[in-house]
């Protein structure tokens, strides 16, 4: 019995060894490999670039007030409609403590020499009548004390604009009315009922009281690389692809390129503008991210082979030529090309190559 067990035994030790040298011999076996084959056919090759930017109104507003002073109302709502003239704010004046003393001590000055003109005028005229004095110092006499009423006039004025802003002579055109300079779209109010607003001057850009964009005319902005940049001509027609808006592709027409690049992430890029058709504009608004495909060459009907398969070495480029027999061993031979355009996918074969040739592809499966 122990005898049969030893025997059985070695049986089993025996076949282990034999499927392990089997195994390992086959796995020792290079593999076989099989490659698809490709053949040269005609087709177009258009090259195209996608560039990123956003929609802009091609007219974008900021209204600033002018005069300093705080919000007292506010009569609009970013997406209200709005032409030109039509008040947006009105502004409560805040006089500056010495501009106000000036003013006051002007209307006082003007009084004072008003009295006194009225007085020698008065004088004047009763020796006039008596001919004591001659008619043009008496008419000297009126026209001094009339110039002194609009003096005094004039001085009441300026200390009411310093005081309330508002001339008493064009009060529907005061400075305290913030109005729209252009027809348009209210893109932005930044500020509200209270807040303190200052005038544009040399020193400062003055508060932003609401922003105003037509519309109607819009224009993709975007950015394009140095090495495209000197591809694209302006009249080149872009086609606009909005991600918040698929189903919506607007057609624009480059109208600018920057002529001077700026440096980003170590690349120079240049700034382009076209203008959006205007049958396309009616869903769209300003800030959508939007991309533009533009065409910047096309050939028709051209010898293309998939650039997959060509091998670049240097300014040289090679395919892998069939040689062998349908049914033997695949053997290939490496053959000189000469390309031309590319759209990424395929490539157009100037020389090297007949739509006969047999080119080798991608490895299919292995053996």
């Amino acid at each position: 019995m122990k005898r049969f067990f030893r025997i059985s035994l070695w049986i089993i030790v025996g076949c282990i060894f034999v499927a392990t040298f089997v195994f390992l011999y086959f796995n020792s076996r290079p593999e076989k490999i099989s490659y698809q084959i490709v053949h040269p056919k005609f087709g177009d090759i258009e090259k195209t670039t996608v560039l990123t930017g956003k929609i802009e109104p091609r007219d974008e507003i900021d209204i600033k007030p002018q005069i300093s002073g705080i919000i007292t109302e506010v009569n609009v709502e970013p997406g209200d409609m709005v032409r030109e003239g039509d008040v947006i704010a009105k502004i409560k004046v805040i006089p500056e403590a010495s501009a106000l003393s000036s003013a006051q001590a002007r209307v006082e000055s003007a009084e004072i020499s008003l009295a006194d003109a009225k007085a020698k005028y008065d004088r004047n005229k009763i020796l006039f009548e008596k001919k004591i004095i001659s008619r043009e110092e008496y008419e000297t006499s009126e026209t001094t004390w009339r110039q002194a009423e609009k003096e005094l006039d004039a001085a009441n004025d300026a200390y009411l604009i310093v005081r309330e802003g508002v001339s008493k002579y064009n009060a529907s055109e005061s400075n305290t009315l913030v109005r729209a300079t252009i027809d348009g779209l209210i893109l932005d109010v930044p500020v509200k009922v209270g807040s303190s607003v200052i005038q544009s001057n040399t020193f400062n850009d003055g508060t932003t009281v609401a922003t105003i964009a037509d519309m109607n005319k819009l224009i993709f902005k975007g950015k394009v690389d140095e090495t495209e940049v000197g591809q694209l001509a302006l009249g080149m027609v872009m086609d606009i692809t909005i991600g918040a808006l698929p189903d919506l592709h607007p057609i624009a027409v480059l109208e600018y390129i920057a002529p001077k690049g700026t440096e980003e992430n170590g690349a120079n890029t240049f700034e382009i503008k076209a203008a959006i058709s205007t049958d396309s504009v009616s869903n769209l608004r300003a800030g959508y991210s939007a991309n533009a495909s533009v065409n910047l060459s096309k050939s028709k009907n051209v010898l293309t082979i998939p650039e997959g398969v060509v091998t670049f070495s240097g300014d040289s480029t090679f395919v892998f030529l069939l040689t062998s027999e349908p049914g033997a061993d695949q053997t290939f031979d490496k053959t000189p090309i000469k390309t031309g355009a590319s759209d990424g996918i395929n490539i157009e074969v100037t020389q090297g190559l007949d739509t006969l040739s047999n080119v080798r592809g991608d490895i299919i499966k292995n053996k």
